[in-house]
């Protein structure tokens, strides 16, 4: 199994950037894959999620209606759209992977496997 997230960078407050999360070796379409984050010093929180199977997704609250979670089965890819993005968005960002479980678990606990991250930095 293999995630591997591109995408991140620095942008200015109000700005976008696209977050991808490439995966290999399980079955896509029959699982799901949310994306965490973690500021310096703050705990490690879900972002979004993806069933890829049904399009079920999850949002945290204070990311609803700035970012969206899209998947592109083909390509065994999910990205994070961020928009309207806000300095306390600043933080490293990782995708993972549930195998078989929901978004309602997976985005709370976290999934069985992980990424290495892609760091986004948000200028004020």
């Amino acid at each position: 199994v293999q995630l591997v997230e591109s995408g991140g960078g620095l942008v200015q407050a109000g700005g976008s950037l696209k977050l991808s999360c490439a995966t290999s070796g399980f079955p896509f379409d029959e699982n799901v894959i949310a994306w965490f984050r973690q500021a310096p010093g703050k705990e490690r929180e879900g972002v979004a999620c993806i069933s890829p199977g049904d399009e079920e997704t999850y949002y945290q609250d204070s990311v609803k209606g700035r970012f969206t979670i899209s998947s592109d089965n083909a390509k065994k890819t999910v990205y994070l759209q961020m928009d309207n993005l806000k300095p306390e968005d600043a933080a490293a960002y990782t995708c993972s992977l549930g195998l078989f479980g929901s978004c309602a678990v997976v985005s709370r606990f976290g999934g069985d496997y992980w990424g290495q991250g892609t760091q986004v930095t948000v200028s004020s």
